[in-house]
């Protein structure tokens, strides 16, 4: 295709090509970028394609090009949705973690390395016992006194959240 065989392409085909990019699209803006990408595919191609075909290359490449146009802003907006959204949860997340580091500090080392081992660690209450050298009943009872005296402190969980 000659550089005259290519602006005639765009006398020709121009308003057709924008015409069926913008019914798909809706939005002129992102339609004329689709037009013209496409277009400037096609001139990158000029020694590929013949003057035949011209009009069928030039629907394809626009087709092809507002598929990934939608594709990509598609893409887009689930991040820019996924990213507010877990900023409002890591927010609201180190928020929490503050508060009960705050309630833990509160407590006796021996409460603290109770709920550690029970809460955070998950041992069982015998096996808590052999490691703080308490028997299984003294590890329930100050275990939980250590999360009444944590309720206390941090009162309802749906204050903090």
């Amino acid at each position: 295709m000659t550089e005259r065989e290519y602006n005639q392409c765009v006398d020709q085909y121009a308003d057709g090509v924008y015409r069926f990019i913008l019914k798909n699209m809706q939005v002129p803006e992102d339609a004329q970028d689709v037009v013209q990408s496409a277009f400037e595919k096609m001139w990158k191609n000029h020694q590929d394609v013949h003057v035949v075909t011209a009009k069928s290359y030039l629907f394809t490449v626009a087709y092809n090009q507002m598929i990934d146009h939608i594709r990509k802003n598609k893409r887009m907006t689930l991040v820019d949705e996924f990213s507010e959204s877990l900023k409002i949860s890591w927010s609201k997340q180190t928020s929490l973690k503050g508060e009960l580091e705050k309630a833990l500090q509160q407590l006796t080392p021996l409460q603290k390395s109770l709920i550690l081992l029970k809460d955070y660690e998950g041992y069982s209450y015998d096996e808590i016992g052999k490691i703080t050298s308490l028997n299984a009943s003294q590890v329930k009872v100050y275990l939980h006194r250590a999360r009444m005296q944590l309720k206390e402190y941090i009162g309802k969980i749906e204050n903090l959240i």
